[in-house]
């Protein structure tokens, strides 16, 4: 049998693990200068990357999709790149989600590498390790908790959205029609069941995510204890 919110579960599940991805790729060297810089203007690049807890995602959403837009430099820059408009499109998705979900994946990541402190890595850099060496063999090791948190709450934020996917993507099916944005439509026009049915995997998921996130905690906690 056909289930109609399918195609919505599997692009927010590609659009939540290619979100992570990139968040991975620019969070991490991000969390890293958080961390240990003392650039004067670090209080303000902190207060950037924590807008989008405090900024209505509809507003967010707008700017972005202004930012997105065929006659700025950025979507003149992507249209050049790939003949196609970064607006209303999964690649457009994964630029907004990547800045809604940017707190959720650099501040648990941030808080692992403050906690090892700059005294871990003068000790290895004294012992002749290298910033690769280092990073590979003591930094992972010892964040991996910050490294899991952040990533599963990454990826849980985005499949979460609605605000932002809507205004920047639109909601065409197959592309940018996400279940956020299917149980939205499936409401208006009263189809219940429908709207019951992936709310009701998106809630189950969301406390799936929830529970691994508190274990996984409770366990690392017992095991420091």
């Amino acid at each position: 049998m056909d289930f109609p919110g399918l195609t919505p579960l599997l692009v927010t599940a590609q659009l939540s693990a290619v979100t992570t991805l990139v968040l991975i790729l620019i969070g991490t060297p991000l969390a890293w200068w958080l961390s240990f810089s003392r650039n004067r203007f670090r209080p303000a690049v902190e207060a950037v990357v924590a807008m989008p807890l405090v900024l209505p995602p509809t507003v967010l959403g707008f700017y972005l999709l202004l930012a997105m837009a065929p006659d700025t430099v950025l979507g003149r820059g992507w249209f050049a790149l790939t003949g196609t408009t970064l607006a209303f499109s999964f690649s457009g998705l994964v630029v907004a989600s990547a800045i809604y979900s940017l707190p959720f994946y650099v501040q648990p990541l941030t808080a692992a590498f403050s906690r090892l402190g700059r005294e871990t890595l003068e000790t290895a850099a004294n012992l002749g390790a290298s910033p690769t060496a280092t990073f590979l063999r003591v930094v992972l090791p010892q964040c991996r908790q910050g490294f899991v948190v952040a990533s599963i709450l990454a990826f849980a934020h985005t499949v979460g959205e609605f605000g932002v996917v809507l205004m920047v993507g639109g909601n065409i099916p197959g592309v940018t029609r996400v279940a956020s944005i299917a149980v939205y439509d499936h409401v208006e026009a009263l189809q219940l069941t429908e709207a019951h049915v992936l709310s009701a995997i998106l809630l189950v998921f969301s406390f799936i995510v929830l529970l691994i996130v508190y274990v996984y905690l409770g366990r690392r906690r017992a095991m420091l204890a």
